[in-house]
């Protein structure tokens, strides 16, 4: 299914994902970043893991 819509924002599969919400929380990007709540962590390793599906057709899990 192609999800790509021209002017809009693309789905990522890279770290845009906790960069967003680092931003979300007025992160100024100084040590010590704060703590990752769960379903950020659970959302980006899935998003990786569709990265690795889409790119060689294999799973992990």
């Amino acid at each position: 299914m192609d999800k790509y819509k021209p002017g809009k924002g693309q789905e990522s599969f890279d770290k845009q994902y906790v960069r967003d919400y680092l931003d979300s929380v007025s992160f100024n990007r100084k040590p010590p970043p704060p703590r990752l709540p769960e379903d950020v962590i659970f959302k980006t390793s899935a998003l990786y893991l569709e990265a690795l599906k889409r790119l060689s057709g294999k799973t992990l899990v």
